[in-house]
């Protein structure tokens, strides 16, 4: 019997320092792959850093080379016209951002409002498929630094397949009292999940979270604040910034994207009291306004088709249009995750692109006539600027093209010269508010862009009627949820990166 115990115990202790052994090995494992992961990122740093000093020096000490190909290429049929067309969009990209820089030196936060001067906030999360991940998302917000008597929580889960809505439940569970939980037991798309959230709020400004966001203890104070200083406020767009940072190249290089579109592009709307889209990560809306176009918004359709994507470009739209002003808060601040792999990536730029197509459609409707009553221009220039964009990436891609068929080399060279003199803008901004190294990934997007993503604007132009989501999944694997976590409680602790 002895002999048997000290085998039973000897077989147990055997195993516990295997399961321990184990599970050290790979605790290890992890350790070296996230180290030469790192050590790939650096010495690709160093790559383009590199490509990017070489391709300058080549420029500077062959200039002349280049400007004999140039001549070549202006004796080619439509090759003045080529030129003369690339110059006029140059000199009017430089006069933009001129201008845009001008108002970003002159955009300012807003000071924050007090527990007594806040008015009453609902905020809604509408979810599809996100498992647990929404629970995450609620419990930050939870933790928000805004009185509790006058916040409302509020999940939709828009007729998931998966665990979405035992997550919610637990939410509403744990934050008993302060969570809402709504189910829709069909899918019928944001638009129809974000309105039963609004049919159910009541508070006096109301705020729309993504499932698959984090906010900081005092993004709701910020974003809220604008409504109480300036009653002719409509609508805030949040400050969103990468979750999934580290999670592979493409997040790197979008949250350099990222931050030149809502620090620097959008901070000088706001300036001018127009920006043009709230970003569905997050956005705050007068409540009263919402409900006076809510119907015109939930019918919304295109080409006689119901619009299925952009409910945030859409909305914004009717802000505008109903006279209010549109600003943005960087301290408001939202972590998102994107795409990790180029197929889905591809998926969410055709959605926001043919969105786009759609509503700058939308806004030429009312922009020239009366809007409002002060500070039209503002709108009106960035509606102009938007429109085009679109002219320069036709003239672009053709042009381009026929350069390519004569001189290809010239050609792909002087194409990296204006991508890195582009790309300059993004790194310079990234650097000035990160004071970090990953501001070098502004050029590898740069390039990244040209080469594999630059169809997406003109096959959005030729499908604005297509209205697939595109980037749902049913499932996620445990470990991306459980990395998940662990970047949420990051984000909330101050140190997200």
């Amino acid at each position: 019997m002895r002999s048997a115990g000290r085998a039973e115990s000897l077989m147990v202790s055997s195993g516990v320092g295997t399961f321990i052994e184990t599970e050290g090995e790979a605790e290890g494992t992890g350790h070296k792959r996230t180290q030469g992961r790192e050590l790939l990122y650096s010495t690709l740093k160093w790559l383009v850093a590199w490509g990017v000093i070489l391709s300058v020096y080549v420029a500077i000490f062959h200039f002349d080379k280049l400007g004999q190909l140039q001549q070549r290429f202006m004796s080619l049929f439509m090759g003045a016209a080529a030129f003369n067309t690339g110059v006029a969009f140059s000199l009017l990209a430089m006069t933009v951002f001129v201008w845009r820089v001008v108002l970003v030196c002159r955009y300012r936060s807003i000071e924050p409002c007090t527990d007594e001067e806040l008015p009453r906030c609902t905020v809604v999360v509408p979810a599809y498929n996100e498992g647990r991940q929404v629970f995450v998302t609620m419990e930050s917000l939870a933790q928000s630094d805004y009185p509790a008597k006058k916040l409302q929580l509020i999940a939709v889960d828009d007729g998931s397949v998966d665990d979405t809505w035992h997550w919610i439940r637990e939410a509403e569970k744990k934050f008993r009292g302060r969570v809402r939980a709504l189910r829709m037991l069909t899918n019928q798309g944001k638009r129809h999940a974000l309105n039963k959230g609004f049919r159910n709020a009541w508070g006096d400004v109301v705020v729309t979270v993504d499932s698959d966001c984090t906010v900081e203890p005092q993004t709701l104070r910020y974003i809220v604040s604008h409504f109480v200083r300036n009653p002719r406020v409509g609508a805030v767009a949040g400050n969103v910034r990468v979750l999934n940072r580290d999670a592979g190249l493409i997040p790197k290089m979008m949250d350099v994207v990222f931050l030149y579109g809502f620090d620097f592009v959008r901070a000088s709307q706001s300036v001018v009291n127009s920006v043009l889209c709230t970003p569905g990560a997050l956005s705050a809306y007068r409540m009263p306004l919402v409900r006076k176009v809510l119907k015109e918004w939930l019918e919304e359709k295109f080409l006689g088709r119901p619009v299925k994507i952009g409910e945030d470009r859409g909305l914004t739209n009717l802000v505008l249009r109903e006279g209010y002003h549109v600003l943005f808060e960087r301290k408001a601040v939202v972590y998102t995750e994107v795409p990790v792999k180029f197929k889905n990536l591809c998926k969410m730029y055709l959605r926001w692109e043919r969105s786009n197509v759609q509503q700058t459609i939308g806004m030429c409707r009312y922009a020239f006539t009366r809007f409002r009553p002060e500070g039209k221009l503002g709108a009106r220039v960035n509606l102009i600027v938007s429109v085009l964009d679109y002219a320069q990436v036709l003239a672009f891609t053709g042009f381009t093209y026929y350069y390519l068929i004569f001189y290809p080399t010239a050609c792909a060279f002087q194409l990296l010269l204006v991508t890195i003199g582009a790309s300059t803008v993004s790194f310079l901004l990234y650097l000035y508010h990160r004071r970090d190294s990953d501001a070098i990934w502004a050029f590898a997007y740069g390039v990244f862009y040209v080469l594999a993503l630059f169809w997406i604007t003109p096959y959005s132009m030729l499908t604005p009627h297509k209205n697939g989501w595109l980037t749902r999944q049913v499932r996620q694997p445990k470990t991306a949820l459980r990395e998940r976590e662990n970047l949420a409680a990051a984000a909330l602790s101050g140190n997200p990166f």
